[in-house]
């Protein structure tokens, strides 16, 4: 019997998933494998990828059946009726893949494969207050959205560039747009390499999250992990005429830092390597800050629709861990704010533990005042889902 191209694409599907080191994420790893198989051509890396990723979307559900099975679920569950490997592996469920994502699901939960939409990703006990459960679950068998933040002034010439390529986007404010997963941007936009900038790639939740800064002209900020710096362009387009302290633990993070803001054209800014989890006051001195942003290392867990192999990944006691360690950061910074002045602390967590109950515990410990708080429920924009509360000492 002649093997046909499904068939194969099963096949190639089931001898990437178990040569992945369980330890590292897929959009690491996917790379070296396939520069180390120069035989897969482009069209077999696309569908090896959108497999992978697609079963990864599952989670932990169905995972008493084996990995093939549980794939025809993923793909019937993503792509619906535009999979023609659903079609040829199970053409009896591709005649229900037709419905909306949610009939797919309500069709999942009633056939007599087991499935149930709560096992997808068993944490929801956790869950920040406010977030649509289901809502939330639906949304992880779909590929979020590209978000770029334009420049003022730019806004013509990148919306311009794109209408010329016939890439579709929306519009979500002057500046902000939304673009499908896995635009060639760098393509497009030439002269970005050339160091040129137009827009910052950033998650619109992370743009609504910037909107708690408010920084007044002349005040002088700490990014205090800063990573490659988002947030603090953010900051430096909403008041120019700041002074800014970058830090982060990680030295080569802050050279892609230097490079996004020389594209930027942002030069007035100081820059250290600290570990936060060791008081700075040896790196710091008397310094003292009119803010402070605390974008804390955290379980990521409302960002696991980009990286959705993480989810059968995670045990639940690193929620606790992830919290002793925002606690502890947070304490080493305040000293260093400003009396009348705003903490923004932020995670991209989706869990009440490093989210509400630490913001209790900074008001109760550190004498703080809740300013405002929001859950930013980026499941209902195809976007990461977040938290940010600004607090004043």
């Amino acid at each position: 019997m002649t093997t046909n191209k499904y068939d194969n694409q099963l096949k190639t599907f089931l001898r990437i998933l178990y040569a992945y080191p369980k330890s590292m994420q897929l959009a690491r790893f996917l790379p070296g494998y396939f520069r180390e198989n120069k035989q897969m051509g482009s069209g077999d890396r696309r569908t090896a990828s959108r497999l992978l990723y697609n079963f990864f979307r599952l989670g932990r559900a169905c995972s008493n059946l084996p990995e093939g099975e549980r794939m025809v679920l993923a793909e019937f569950l993503c792509e619906g009726n535009s999979s023609l490997f659903l079609a040829h592996l199970n053409p009896e469920l591709f005649a229900h893949a037709d419905q909306p994502l949610a009939g797919r699901i309500a069709h999942l939960e009633q056939a007599d494969f087991g499935f149930v939409l709560d096992d997808v990703y068993p944490f929801t006990d956790h869950f920040s207050a406010g977030i649509d459960k289901r809502a939330f679950l639906t949304s992880l068998f779909v590929q979020p959205d590209l978000f770029i933040r334009i420049h003022p002034g730019k806004e013509s010439r990148v919306k311009k560039t794109l209408d010329l390529a016939e890439i579709k986007y929306r519009e979500i404010s002057e500046s902000t747009l939304a673009l499908p997963n896995g635009v060639k941007l760098d393509m497009l936009f030439p002269e970005i390499a050339k160091g040129t900038g137009l827009f910052e790639v950033q998650d619109l939740s992370s743009q609504h999250a910037s909107t708690f800064f408010e920084p007044h002209q002349y005040d002088y900020w700490w990014d205090s992990c800063a990573a490659s710096g988002g947030k603090s362009l953010n900051l430096f387009h909403q008041q120019k005429n700041i002074k800014l302290l970058v830090t982060d633990v990680r030295e080569n993070i802050l050279f892609n830092l230097d490079e996004r803001f020389k594209r930027a054209g942002v030069k007035d800014y100081q820059k250290k390597i600290i570990d936060l989890t060791k008081d700075p006051t040896l790196y710091l001195n008397s310094y003292m800050f009119d803010g402070i942003i605390l974008d804390a290392p955290c379980t990521g867990s409302g960002t696991w629709g980009r990286s959705p192999e993480l989810i059968s990944q995670f045990n639940s006691q690193q929620i606790l861990t992830f919290q002793g360690l925002q606690r502890s950061i947070a304490g080493n910074l305040i000293k260093f704010l400003k009396p009348g002045k705003p903490l923004i602390y932020i995670t991209c967590s989706v869990f009440k533990e490093e989210n509400e109950a630490n913001v209790e515990y900074l008001v109760k410990t550190y004498d703080l005042k809740l300013e405002k708080l929001e859950v930013i429920k980026g499941y209902e924009r195809k976007a990461d889902s977040m938290f940010v509360a600004r607090l004043i000492r």
